[in-house]
């Protein structure tokens, strides 16, 4: 693993890491064939522009527009994405970031080692019943997959509790990050509300970081805010925040200039 970074997650200093996502990508229903790769490029820049320019050191690409999600993506999705990445993080000169396909942990794992992404996040563990219908995982063979591309270098953001769908696991949430670092081998834990841009419990965050100590890193996935972001911070070692830095706080609109200022000036006061 990346064992620089993954020290920075673990340090006195809180984590923000900011969204850029994507449009919807050649392939998916939403795409935009008149606007093509080029309009996604732009959209992708600018967000990724008014992020860093306004004090975020950490972003991760996502492919956000691609509903409905899937578990397995097509070779059109990664491909795309490399391509747009590689262009935004050289003409930004962003050093630490990183990537997350939806639901895909192996397309989102060699999108990061084709990158040079720091970090991936996504569901790596757990059995889900949701819009995905029956949603299996397998971690052993995406680790295995990893070490087949030499990426240990790419830390893994676990998130144990999947948005859009429910653990068919009944253990209590503290139980599962604590299995998912024991046998799964996650370097970060990662718990969400129920859906994007829904506030993660801090009941939870406290529970889970309790129970996997402080060797391991604990972010607040999903509905962080300039409001509830001093609370969650007491607890967790970082955030992954999207859209509460968009126009209106909307998901779908694009990175808000003046949001970003004024989110990251409370968390830097903090």
């Amino acid at each position: 693993m990346n064992k620089d970074i993954l020290k920075s997650f673990k340090s006195d200093d809180k984590n923000v890491i900011a969204m850029v996502h994507f449009p919807a990508n050649p392939g998916s229903p939403e795409y935009d064939e008149k606007g093509g790769v080029k309009k996604i490029y732009q959209s992708v820049y600018k967000d990724a522009k008014n992020l860093v320019e306004n004090g975020v050191e950490t972003v991760m690409f996502c492919n956000e527009g691609d509903r409905p999600y899937m578990t397995e993506v097509g070779l059109e999705t990664p491909t795309t994405m490399a391509a747009v990445i590689s262009k935004v993080v050289e003409k930004l000169n962003i050093d630490t970031f990183g990537t997350d396909i939806l639901w895909d942990p192996k397309a989102a794992i060699a999108l990061g080692k084709a990158t040079g992404a720091r970090f991936v996040r996504e569901v790596f563990t757990g059995l889900y019943a949701g819009d995905n219908g029956l949603w299996k995982t397998n971690a052993g063979e995406v680790l295995r997959y990893k070490k087949l591309l030499d990426a240990n270098d790419i830390v893994t953001l676990f998130n144990v509790n999947a948005e859009f769908a429910s653990n068919l696991d009944t253990r209590p949430i503290e139980l599962i990050a604590k299995s998912a670092r024991f046998s799964s081998l996650a370097d970060v834990i990662c718990i969400s509300g129920p859906m994007t841009g829904m506030e993660t419990q801090v009941s939870k965050l406290e529970r889970v970081k309790d129970s996997v100590g402080s060797d391991v890193p604990v972010f607040a996935n999903t509905g962080v805010n300039i409001d509830n972001v001093g609370d969650i911070l007491s607890i967790a070692d970082g955030v992954v925040i999207g859209s509460h830095l968009k126009v209106d706080g909307d998901t779908w609109n694009p990175v808000d200039p003046e949001r970003v200022k004024r989110f990251m000036d409370k968390v830097n006061k903090l």
